[in-house]
């Protein structure tokens, strides 16, 4: 096959298996693949360009032609990775291609993903959720109690169900979690979050616990809850008082950062309660405050950090 006449199009098939075979992507992956690789080809023929001769000017051009048609920063990401992959593909496994005109596809670098502002729950919304749960067994008792320290600390749900008893100060109202890369951190809870805790210990654990386990939240047969469970519990409770499906741990953390920051608490203070390690990533929550306007900041720290 000379390189006049190939167009990119004869390798697809080669391409897909060695990313099934050898990358093991799933089918809905390499279905993907062909789609986005061959838009491409077929952008290509249309424009009497090679393969071959395609560089990473051409490749640009597609992409801004993808986002003028309305196609999402996400998609126009996936396109260009896909785009980089089958020419890597074919420069590594010596196909015949030319070097290509201008700068190569190989050196092409990928759109960032856009920022997204994490969605938030309102103070409303999150009084709706801690007050209007139903139910009085064990279990009913625990999810309460896990909802309200999810949002009265912050703590990722990892950090939550790796709790242990002796882990809860209930004197010093705080918990001590072991985080990402093991580093441990004290997370203060306040007074609504400790009466559920309290109540979670003496009438819903003692029914839960079997043997000496020490995890502090344990699933229905006595030994310590899963993060998956965790991420149920909480995306039902939100739908049991009619919030929505699409609650979950990590959002009761960003309304749990926003909201200190829209009370006026410190940064450095922010980023040391969630845990993270730069200061960059605890920026996002003051563009979080911003957006909420003064009549929506009512007792922002009601429950993470009443002390009253």
């Amino acid at each position: 096959m000379s390189q006049e006449t190939f167009t990119g199009k004869d390798y697809l098939d080669d391409y897909l298996v060695h990313v099934e075979l050898l990358l093991l992507r799933s089918r809905h992956t390499i279905r993907n693949y062909r789609n986005d690789i061959s838009k491409f080809l077929r952008y290509l023929d249309r424009r009497s360009i090679l393969c071959k001769d395609a560089g990473r000017p051409t490749v640009r051009a597609y992409l801004r032609a993808m986002k003028e048609s309305g196609v999402s920063p996400a998609s126009i990401r996936r396109i260009a990775v896909t785009i980089r992959g089958f020419y890597t593909w074919l420069d590594s496994s010596g196909r015949t291609l030319t070097p290509s005109k201008g700068q190569s596809i190989l050196s092409l670098r990928t759109p960032k993903n856009p920022k997204r502002l994490p969605h938030l729950l309102e103070q409303p919304d999150i009084d709706v959720l801690m007050t209007r749960l139903p139910g009085n067994e064990p279990t009913n008792i625990r999810d309460r109690a896990i909802i309200e320290l999810l949002y009265a600390t912050g703590v990722r749900v990892s950090e939550l169900v790796g709790l242990d008893t002796r882990d809860i100060d209930f004197n010093q109202m705080q918990i001590r979690v072991i985080g990402k890369g093991s580093k441990e951190r004290i997370c203060l809870f306040g007074l609504p979050a400790k009466e559920a805790l309290q109540n979670y210990l003496e009438n819903g654990r003692t029914t839960l616990v079997s043997g000496a386990e020490t995890a502090f939240f344990l699933n229905r047969f006595g030994k310590r809850l899963s993060q998956r469970s965790v991420q149920r519990l909480v995306k039902s409770a939100g739908i049991k008082v009619g919030l929505s499906s699409s609650i979950h741990p990590h959002l009761l953390r960003h309304s749990f950062a926003t909201h200190l920051v829209e009370s006026g608490a410190d940064i450095r203070l922010v980023q040391h309660l969630l845990g993270h390690s730069s200061p960059d990533t605890t920026q996002i929550y003051t563009t979080l405050s911003k957006r909420s306007s003064g009549e929506e900041i009512s007792s922002a720290l009601s429950r993470a950090r009443n002390t009253g």
